[in-house]
Protein backbone atom coordinates (compact mmCIF):
# COMPACT_ATOMS: atom_id res chain seq x y z
CA UNK A 1 0.00 0.00 0.00
CA UNK A 2 1.31 3.45 -0.92
CA UNK A 3 2.43 5.71 1.92
CA UNK A 4 2.67 8.97 -0.06
CA UNK A 5 0.81 10.58 -2.94
CA UNK A 6 1.94 13.39 -5.19
CA UNK A 7 0.08 16.70 -4.99
CA UNK A 8 0.78 20.13 -6.56
CA UNK A 9 2.33 21.08 -3.22
CA UNK A 10 4.58 17.99 -3.06
CA UNK A 11 4.35 14.59 -1.41
CA UNK A 12 1.47 14.07 1.01
CA UNK A 13 1.25 11.13 3.47
CA UNK A 14 -1.65 8.75 2.94
CA UNK A 15 -4.06 7.70 5.67
CA UNK A 16 -2.03 4.51 6.08
CA UNK A 17 1.14 6.54 6.63
CA UNK A 18 -0.64 8.70 9.20
CA UNK A 19 -1.71 5.55 11.06
CA UNK A 20 1.83 4.12 11.01
CA UNK A 21 3.61 7.32 12.02
CA UNK A 22 3.24 6.99 15.84
CA UNK A 23 4.84 3.51 15.79
CA UNK A 24 7.57 4.65 13.38
CA UNK A 25 8.33 7.71 15.48
CA UNK A 26 8.62 5.57 18.61
CA UNK A 27 10.95 3.15 16.84
CA UNK A 28 13.11 6.04 15.62
CA UNK A 29 13.33 7.38 19.16
CA UNK A 30 14.52 3.99 20.41
CA UNK A 31 17.15 3.87 17.64
CA UNK A 32 18.25 7.44 18.40
CA UNK A 33 18.75 6.62 22.07
CA UNK A 34 20.58 3.38 21.23
CA UNK A 35 23.22 5.23 19.22
CA UNK A 36 23.35 8.28 21.47
CA UNK A 37 26.75 9.23 22.94
CA UNK A 38 27.63 7.75 26.31
CA UNK A 39 28.38 11.17 27.78
CA UNK A 40 26.53 14.47 27.68
CA UNK A 41 28.18 17.87 27.95
CA UNK A 42 25.50 20.52 28.60
CA UNK A 43 27.88 23.30 27.54
CA UNK A 44 28.64 21.70 24.19
CA UNK A 45 25.90 19.29 23.11
CA UNK A 46 22.67 20.90 21.81
CA UNK A 47 19.36 19.42 22.95
CA UNK A 48 15.66 20.17 22.54
CA UNK A 49 13.08 19.10 25.13
CA UNK A 50 9.30 19.13 25.34
CA UNK A 51 7.79 19.16 28.83
CA UNK A 52 4.10 18.70 29.63
CA UNK A 53 2.82 20.41 32.78
CA UNK A 54 -0.05 22.45 34.18
CA UNK A 55 0.14 26.21 34.57
CA UNK A 56 0.68 25.98 38.33
CA UNK A 57 3.43 23.35 38.05
CA UNK A 58 5.12 25.46 35.40
CA UNK A 59 4.93 28.60 37.54
CA UNK A 60 6.58 26.72 40.40
CA UNK A 61 9.25 24.71 38.54
CA UNK A 62 10.15 26.54 35.34
CA UNK A 63 11.89 29.57 36.92
CA UNK A 64 14.41 27.49 38.95
CA UNK A 65 14.73 25.08 36.00
CA UNK A 66 15.64 27.91 33.63
CA UNK A 67 18.13 29.23 36.19
CA UNK A 68 19.76 25.78 36.32
CA UNK A 69 19.93 25.59 32.53
CA UNK A 70 21.36 29.10 32.21
CA UNK A 71 24.19 28.57 34.66
CA UNK A 72 26.24 26.36 32.30
CA UNK A 73 24.93 28.37 29.29
CA UNK A 74 23.56 25.11 27.94
CA UNK A 75 22.61 25.11 24.22
CA UNK A 76 19.15 23.81 25.06
CA UNK A 77 15.74 24.59 23.64
CA UNK A 78 12.98 24.02 26.18
CA UNK A 79 9.31 23.94 25.23
CA UNK A 80 6.70 23.84 28.00
CA UNK A 81 3.41 22.49 26.66
CA UNK A 82 0.04 22.40 28.46
CA UNK A 83 -0.85 19.16 30.22
CA UNK A 84 -4.42 18.51 29.11
CA UNK A 85 -4.84 14.92 30.30
CA UNK A 86 -4.39 12.83 33.42
CA UNK A 87 -2.66 10.16 31.32
CA UNK A 88 0.33 11.51 29.35
CA UNK A 89 1.50 7.97 28.53
CA UNK A 90 0.55 8.14 24.83
CA UNK A 91 2.46 11.42 24.34
CA UNK A 92 5.54 9.94 26.03
CA UNK A 93 5.19 6.76 23.99
CA UNK A 94 5.05 8.55 20.65
CA UNK A 95 7.76 11.07 21.53
CA UNK A 96 5.45 14.08 21.46
CA UNK A 97 6.76 14.84 24.97
CA UNK A 98 10.01 14.02 26.76
CA UNK A 99 8.73 14.56 30.30
CA UNK A 100 5.35 15.03 31.96
CA UNK A 101 5.13 16.80 35.32
CA UNK A 102 1.95 16.81 37.37
CA UNK A 103 -0.54 14.88 39.47
CA UNK A 104 -1.25 11.45 38.03
CA UNK A 105 -3.40 9.86 40.75
CA UNK A 106 -4.23 6.24 40.07
CA UNK A 107 -1.70 5.96 37.24
CA UNK A 108 1.37 5.06 39.28
CA UNK A 109 1.17 1.49 40.59
CA UNK A 110 4.94 1.60 41.38
CA UNK A 111 7.21 2.26 39.77
CA UNK A 112 5.50 2.61 36.42
CA UNK A 113 2.64 4.86 35.43
CA UNK A 114 -0.22 2.89 33.95
CA UNK A 115 2.22 1.08 31.69
CA UNK A 116 5.44 -0.87 32.21
CA UNK A 117 7.08 1.47 29.67
CA UNK A 118 6.54 4.71 31.62
CA UNK A 119 8.68 5.59 34.62
CA UNK A 120 7.63 7.79 37.52
CA UNK A 121 9.57 9.76 40.11
CA UNK A 122 7.90 11.80 42.90
CA UNK A 123 8.98 15.46 43.03
CA UNK A 124 7.03 16.97 45.92
CA UNK A 125 3.86 16.49 47.92
CA UNK A 126 1.19 18.97 48.93
CA UNK A 127 -2.46 18.86 50.01
CA UNK A 128 -5.82 20.14 48.85
CA UNK A 129 -7.34 23.17 50.60
CA UNK A 130 -10.50 25.18 50.11
CA UNK A 131 -9.64 28.60 48.69
CA UNK A 132 -11.78 31.75 48.77
CA UNK A 133 -11.36 35.51 48.76
CA UNK A 134 -10.10 37.03 51.99
CA UNK A 135 -13.38 38.87 52.60
CA UNK A 136 -15.60 35.82 52.09
CA UNK A 137 -18.13 35.08 54.85
CA UNK A 138 -16.46 31.67 55.38
CA UNK A 139 -12.90 33.00 55.46
CA UNK A 140 -12.74 33.65 59.20
CA UNK A 141 -14.37 30.58 60.68
CA UNK A 142 -13.94 26.82 60.67
CA UNK A 143 -15.39 25.40 57.45
CA UNK A 144 -17.92 22.63 58.07
CA UNK A 145 -19.47 20.26 55.55
CA UNK A 146 -22.86 21.99 55.51
CA UNK A 147 -21.33 25.39 54.74
CA UNK A 148 -19.06 23.88 52.09
CA UNK A 149 -21.95 22.20 50.28
CA UNK A 150 -24.21 25.25 50.55
CA UNK A 151 -21.66 27.51 48.86
CA UNK A 152 -21.21 27.97 45.12
CA UNK A 153 -18.07 26.46 43.63
CA UNK A 154 -15.68 26.55 40.71
CA UNK A 155 -13.54 23.59 39.78
CA UNK A 156 -10.46 22.80 37.71
CA UNK A 157 -10.72 20.11 35.05
CA UNK A 158 -8.20 19.73 32.24
CA UNK A 159 -10.61 17.59 30.23
CA UNK A 160 -13.79 19.49 31.18
CA UNK A 161 -15.22 16.63 33.24
CA UNK A 162 -18.31 17.47 35.28
CA UNK A 163 -17.33 15.31 38.29
CA UNK A 164 -13.94 15.15 39.89
CA UNK A 165 -12.23 13.87 43.01
CA UNK A 166 -14.03 16.32 45.30
CA UNK A 167 -17.43 15.35 43.91
CA UNK A 168 -16.65 11.66 44.35
CA UNK A 169 -15.61 12.23 47.97
CA UNK A 170 -18.82 14.15 48.65
CA UNK A 171 -20.95 11.48 46.96
CA UNK A 172 -19.43 8.87 49.28
CA UNK A 173 -20.79 10.98 52.16
CA UNK A 174 -24.20 11.34 50.51
CA UNK A 175 -23.55 15.01 49.76
CA UNK A 176 -23.03 17.20 46.70
CA UNK A 177 -21.92 20.72 45.81
CA UNK A 178 -23.07 23.26 43.23
CA UNK A 179 -20.37 23.89 40.62
CA UNK A 180 -21.16 26.97 38.54
CA UNK A 181 -17.83 27.33 36.72
CA UNK A 182 -15.26 24.88 35.36
CA UNK A 183 -11.86 26.10 34.15
CA UNK A 184 -8.75 24.36 32.84
CA UNK A 185 -6.08 26.24 34.81
CA UNK A 186 -5.29 26.38 38.52
CA UNK A 187 -4.11 29.97 38.41
CA UNK A 188 -7.30 31.08 36.65
CA UNK A 189 -9.33 29.32 39.34
CA UNK A 190 -7.43 31.09 42.12
CA UNK A 191 -7.84 34.49 40.49
CA UNK A 192 -11.58 33.98 40.00
CA UNK A 193 -11.93 32.90 43.64
CA UNK A 194 -10.05 36.04 44.73
CA UNK A 195 -12.62 38.23 42.95
CA UNK A 196 -15.89 36.39 43.63
CA UNK A 197 -17.79 34.43 46.26
CA UNK A 198 -16.99 31.09 44.63
CA UNK A 199 -15.00 28.45 46.50
CA UNK A 200 -12.23 26.45 44.83
CA UNK A 201 -10.45 23.30 46.00
CA UNK A 202 -6.81 23.67 44.96
CA UNK A 203 -3.42 22.17 45.83
CA UNK A 204 -1.92 24.34 48.57
CA UNK A 205 1.36 24.64 46.66
CA UNK A 206 -0.50 26.46 43.86
CA UNK A 207 -1.28 29.51 45.97
CA UNK A 208 2.18 31.08 45.93
CA UNK A 209 2.21 30.91 42.11
CA UNK A 210 -1.12 32.70 41.62
CA UNK A 211 0.12 36.26 42.03
CA UNK A 212 -2.84 36.98 44.33
CA UNK A 213 -1.97 34.96 47.43
CA UNK A 214 -2.48 37.96 49.74
CA UNK A 215 -6.10 38.25 48.60
CA UNK A 216 -6.93 34.59 49.27
CA UNK A 217 -7.87 32.65 52.37
CA UNK A 218 -7.27 28.90 52.59
CA UNK A 219 -9.25 26.59 54.89
CA UNK A 220 -9.01 22.92 55.80
CA UNK A 221 -11.45 20.75 53.89
CA UNK A 222 -14.31 19.32 55.99
CA UNK A 223 -13.72 15.87 54.44
CA UNK A 224 -10.72 13.74 53.61
CA UNK A 225 -8.83 13.78 50.31
CA UNK A 226 -5.55 11.95 49.65
CA UNK A 227 -2.33 13.98 49.49
CA UNK A 228 -1.37 15.58 46.19
CA UNK A 229 1.73 13.89 44.79
CA UNK A 230 3.42 15.78 41.97
CA UNK A 231 5.55 13.40 39.89
CA UNK A 232 7.81 13.38 36.86
CA UNK A 233 7.05 10.82 34.14
CA UNK A 234 9.18 9.67 31.20
CA UNK A 235 9.39 6.74 28.81
CA UNK A 236 11.65 3.89 29.88
CA UNK A 237 13.64 4.04 26.63
CA UNK A 238 15.22 7.24 28.01
CA UNK A 239 16.32 5.63 31.29
CA UNK A 240 20.01 5.45 30.41
CA UNK A 241 20.14 8.30 27.91
CA UNK A 242 22.82 10.68 29.30
CA UNK A 243 21.17 13.92 28.16
CA UNK A 244 17.72 12.84 29.34
CA UNK A 245 19.14 11.71 32.67
CA UNK A 246 20.83 15.12 33.03
CA UNK A 247 17.51 16.84 32.33
CA UNK A 248 15.69 14.73 34.93
CA UNK A 249 18.33 15.64 37.51
CA UNK A 250 17.84 19.34 36.73
CA UNK A 251 14.07 18.99 37.16
CA UNK A 252 14.59 17.26 40.53
CA UNK A 253 16.90 20.08 41.61
CA UNK A 254 14.35 22.68 40.45
CA UNK A 255 11.63 20.98 42.50
CA UNK A 256 13.89 21.00 45.57
CA UNK A 257 14.78 24.68 45.03
CA UNK A 258 11.10 25.61 44.59
CA UNK A 259 10.19 23.77 47.77
CA UNK A 260 12.92 25.56 49.71
CA UNK A 261 11.72 28.94 48.41
CA UNK A 262 8.12 28.21 49.45
CA UNK A 263 9.16 27.15 52.97
CA UNK A 264 11.12 30.36 53.62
Amino acid sequence: EELFTRTPQGLKPTAQAERLWPQVRGALAVLRDAIAPEHYDPQRDPASWRLLMTDATAARLVPPLVAALESPAAPIDLRVLPLLTRDPGPALETGDADLALGVFAGLTPDPACGSATVRSLPLYQTRYVCVMRGGHALAHCALDLDAFCAARHLKVSFAGRLRGQVDQALAALGRARRVVLTVGQYITAARVAAQSDLLAVLPESVLTATGCRERLAARELPFALPPVQVAMLWHQRHDAHPAHRWLRERVQAAAAAAGAAVSR
